[in-house]
């Protein structure tokens, strides 16, 4: 059975313990049923660990907590973890200072799987996104808080503006799912734009049959120039000209899929092969 609290919807930063700094991006979610429901984002299919990162005042902790998993809470905020280690002490919850975006992942759960989530800074957003697909091996889900236009990118599908090098990247590994918005009233202090909570569930089989290093570079450099077809993105490729006959150079990176990406990437691989 779930703890009831007695704030629910109330702001858990009215009495002050912690204010949010402007250079680390912080906005603190002050609506606990909000925080529950993103709490309850997390499938916890296959695996019992879970890394929040970014816990400010722990209202996501809280839930994360109740669930049968253990949970490192990590922050840079060295104000946040004070208030956790006094507010939240848990044997099932670890209190991490560090910075995930140089934190070696290796050190959390041994070799087990875990899960990320949070209310993620804005300003370091797709930077998470970006790490977490340099440990999809270890990360079997991943969930949280982006603005919302960010998120939206992330689950877009080809043909849409916001489809882009993000979305193909994610995706090319993960099922994205965009799952609900959240209004800015609902942190302190309020950003200036909606936010929207996500959700990535690794695919059953996310090794590529192309190599990923190459995938990432055509990805990036298609979209460097979006409104031209991929036979004008792609010169620096030297393509040859039988390849350039072929009818998906003559698309632009948003048409494309992620597996016409992935087989974009064959082709490219084979033609290089080809002209040594």
């Amino acid at each position: 059975m779930k703890k009831e609290y007695s704030n629910k919807s109330k702001n858990n930063s009215e009495s002050g313990e912690v204010r949010a700094k402007k250079h680390l991006g912080q906005h603190f979610l002050k609506d606990e049923l909000i925080a529950e429901k993103i709490g309850d984002t997390l499938t916890l299919e296959g695996y019992k660990n879970v890394l929040e990162i970014g816990p400010g005042m722990g209202v996501l902790t809280k839930y994360l907590i109740e669930k049968d998993v253990e949970v490192i809470a990590m922050d840079l905020d060295r104000d946040s973890i004070a208030y956790l280690e006094e507010n939240y002490p848990n044997k099932n919850l670890k209190i991490l200072e560090a910075d995930f975006l140089k934190f070696n992942l290796s050190q959390v759960f041994e070799d087990e799987q875990f899960g990320i989530t949070g209310n993620f800074p804005y300003n370091i957003s797709t930077q998470i996104v970006f790490k977490t697909l340099e440990w999809k091996t270890r990360i079997p889900e991943f969930t949280g808080m982006f603005q919302k236009e960010v998120a939206q990118r992330i689950c877009a599908k080809e043909g849409s503006k916001t489809y882009g090098i993000l979305s193909v990247l994610a995706q090319a590994f993960y099922d994205a799912e965009y799952l609900f918005t959240v209004p800015p009233s609902v942190f302190n202090p309020p950003p200036k734009v909606d936010s929207g909570v996500l959700r990535l569930k690794r695919k059953e089989n996310y090794t590529l049959p192309c190599d990923e290093k190459m995938l990432y570079k055509v990805v990036k450099t298609a979209f460097q120039q979006r409104r031209k077809t991929l036979r004008n993105s792609l010169k620096s490729f030297n393509l040859s000209d039988k390849i350039k006959e072929d009818a998906i150079f003559g698309q632009r990176p948003e048409q494309l899929s992620v597996s016409q990406f992935i087989a974009l990437t064959q082709k490219l691989e084979n033609d290089a092969i080809s002209a040594d």
